[in-house]
């Protein structure tokens, strides 16, 4: 049963790195901080032809982990702010163990692609 799990897990992380790939001209090897941007990005909605600063970026690399993370139970979604921004808190702690944060930020990442319909 382990191992279907995780020869689906990596089937489904495959279809995440060739969607990035083809649809960003993305050459070479593809780094989880920028999918996470991307995630970002999408989900404040405000990407196009507006500058960011460092505040801004790192904000929205959290808007991204709080997003995907939130259907596994560690944070909830408060409401966008006056600016359009949204909001999130905690409510579990994620695991300390860097393997096992990858992993999770990795399904994490499946379950958006899917959920929004990116990936199949």
């Amino acid at each position: 049963m382990k191992k279907k799990f995780i020869q689906k897990f990596h089937i489904n992380w495959n279809k995440v790195i060739s969607y990035i790939k083809n649809h960003f001209s993305i050459e070479g090897q593809i780094d989880i901080i920028g999918i996470i941007y991307l995630i970002g990005i999408q989900e404040l909605g405000k990407g196009k032809n507006r500058s960011l600063n460092k505040e801004d970026k790192i904000n929205i690399l959290h808007i991204a982990i709080c997003r995907i993370l939130e259907p596994f139970g560690y944070y909830s979604f408060l409401g966008k702010d006056k600016e359009g921004w949204p909001h999130y808190i905690l409510k579990s702690k994620i695991p300390f163990n860097q393997k096992k944060q990858l992993f999770l930020i990795q399904k994490a990442i499946i379950r958006y692609m899917n959920e929004e319909n990116i990936i199949e």
